[in-house]
């Protein structure tokens, strides 16, 4: 067998990285050194370093340069970029994990720019008010499309006036839910009180912002029956990578309570085998406590450890995606896509199916348990014991279908 001019660089120990992730199965193996042997062709002829190469440009020049070799090739210029960005991207990211110095894939990303205007404010929220990161973020941002609101209306320059306000939440409305909505006149008063307590306007402004009234009450119940959650739980595919990860994921979720902010992050030094205890960090208020680690949880988590879960991954968290670069878990939107999945396999459906639908069901259950509101209320982190309330009308309703017979 002929050798090439130029092997793949560390293909050996690359292929080794790549089995040990447990992501990729043997077709997608025999397409990355597909593209790998190709591209390491395509240095030799135009005397490149490949370590160099391997970045999203070079991957889509080499593309680009591969397809225009003869009408022989199949696919067409898109599928060539999209094929060798993947192999290249996992050709690089392996290498990185073997201590090869290899060039970022992309260019950073420039942060993007605060607007000075509201530096004070964001400096208020988390110095006085004390709100966490992303409640900063939120508010910053919701200032933002304001205040570009009121670029558009030619108002910028002028002092924030009632009437604008007023347009812009009913514009508002016209887009987004009343709970959204609800949401920015709460931003919006609060920079109000914080431009009227240091003297940037004169009058108080925001007792005047009308909300649209966000009743507790008037949603679907969000909890789901019990047998309904232990269906999601077995139409999770178990036996691939991705499987692995969302059957101890979507448990955890259920046994425990958790929102899907504190399950991406924990991490692997969170979880303390000879003591079984789990460590979970409050996402808001960046308060830990600790949960027991069950039996059931801790032999999928071990399950998904050995078998699921990359081997080779700078990422310290627990759940890590599937593809390269491994990264944690992004957002709550990924964690909602996990339980949709498994719950349309299951053929489940409900109207309320959020990432909060098991906190609700796992509440409920411990409330139709005996557990005792504050007991629940401190694995939630709900401080106020009204919190509890919205669960306990859940599990009082379902009492109508234990109602024993009136004595005559």
């Amino acid at each position: 067998m002929r050798q090439p001019l130029c092997p793949p660089y560390r293909l050996r120990d690359v292929k080794r990285v790549w089995r040990g992730n447990h992501g990729l199965g043997r077709g997608s193996l025999q397409l990355y050194e597909y593209w790998v042997f190709r591209f390491a062709r395509y240095c030799y002829a135009h005397s490149l370093d490949q370590r160099s190469g391997l970045t999203r440009l070079g991957a889509e020049q080499f593309a680009r340069w591969w397809r225009s070799q003869g009408s022989r090739r199949r696919g067409d210029l898109k599928e060539a970029i999209r094929g060798s960005r993947m192999a290249l991207r996992a050709w690089a990211f392996a290498l990185s994990m073997l201590g090869e110095s290899i060039p970022p894939w992309s260019p950073p990303r420039m942060a993007p720019m605060r607007d000075p205007r509201f530096g004070a404010f964001a400096d208020y929220l988390r110095e006085v008010r004390g709100n966490p990161p992303q409640t900063i973020h939120k508010k910053l941002a919701e200032l933002t499309a304001f205040d570009r609101y009121r670029q558009r209306m030619s108002a910028a320059e002028r002092p924030i006036s009632l009437s604008e306000i007023d347009a812009y939440v009913i514009a508002c409305r016209r887009r987004f839910a009343r709970k959204t909505v609800a949401s920015i006149c709460s931003t919006i008063r609060s920079y109000l009180r914080f431009l009227h307590a240091t003297g940037a306007i004169d009058t108080d402004l925001a007792t005047s912002v009308m909300a649209p009234i966000v009743r507790t009450t008037e949603r679907p119940h969000r909890a789901l029956p019990w047998a309904d959650v232990q269906r999601i739980l077995r139409a999770v595919d178990r036996t691939s990578a991705k499987g692995r990860r969302d059957y101890a994921l979507l448990l955890m979720m259920s046994v425990y309570g958790l929102g899907a902010g504190e399950v991406i992050r924990i991490r692997l030094e969170d979880i303390d085998w000879q003591a079984a205890k789990l460590r979970i960090v409050r996402p808001k208020t960046g308060a830990a406590f600790h949960l027991p680690l069950l039996p059931a949880v801790a032999r999928a988590l071990v399950d998904y450890l050995r078998h699921g879960r990359p081997a080779y991954t700078p990422a310290r968290h627990l759940f890590v995606t599937v593809q390269v670069p491994f990264k944690p878990l992004a957002c709550s939107t990924t964690v909602r896509w996990i339980l949709h999945s498994a719950a349309y396999r299951a053929g489940v459906t409900a109207a309320f199916l959020g990432t909060h639908a098991l906190r609700h069901t796992h509440a409920c259950r411990q409330l139709e348990l005996g557990t005792p509101p504050k007991i629940i209320g401190d694995i939630l982190g709900h401080r106020d014991p009204e919190s509890i309330s919205a669960y306990l009308r859940v599990a009082s309703e379902r009492l109508r279908e234990l109602s024993l017979p009136v004595p005559v």
